[in-house]
């Protein structure tokens, strides 16, 4: 069972193309609902993998960084995805008043961006993905904490592109 899976990440084609990968493994592994955090310091790439994730998903129009709305919904064929930024959350309680818990039922996907400011609010992970800097580029860091998490590791060593 593939518990991590680290990559560099040279360039921003290179996020792009992790992001659609791991939206093919999602796909692929069919999970009824997943969670999905996205950690790493503010320009680490968070958003970037977030919109390629949506593309590979089937999301065709444009992705808004969802920093000051804190969340952005895409009902999507698969999934009804649900992309979070709570960089400029105050109190994790403010996740209340989204209503968020209630629509994270199956068929449903999470992709929540600095998870950390939500602490007892969100659901567990199921996957997490670090991104920090790296010389030019980035290291992405995907962590499962769950079955369904290690299910999509093991459908994305699958469908990684050979460069990787």
């Amino acid at each position: 069972m593939a518990e991590s899976l680290a990559r560099y990440l040279p360039d921003n084609a290179a996020t792009s193309q992790l992001g659609a990968a791991l939206a093919r493994a999602v796909l692929d592994a069919a999970p009824a609902r997943l969670v999905i955090y996205l950690d790493g310091e503010l320009g680490a790439g968070k958003t970037a993998l977030a919109r390629a994730v949506l593309a590979g998903l089937g999301h065709t129009g444009r992705v808004p960084s969802p920093t000051y709305t804190l969340v952005e919904p895409y009902p999507l064929d698969a999934y009804r995805v649900f992309h979070i930024d709570l960089y400029r959350l105050r109190d994790p309680a403010e996740l209340d008043d989204l209503g968020l818990t209630d629509e994270l039922g199956p068929g449903s996907l999470l992709l929540a961006e600095w998870p950390s400011r939500g602490a007892g609010r969100l659901p567990p992970a199921d996957l997490v993905c670090q991104l920090g800097f790296d010389g030019e580029g980035r290291q992405a860091l995907l962590r499962a904490l769950t079955g369904e998490g290690a299910r999509v590791l093991v459908q994305l060593n699958h469908v990684l592109p050979a460069q990787f």
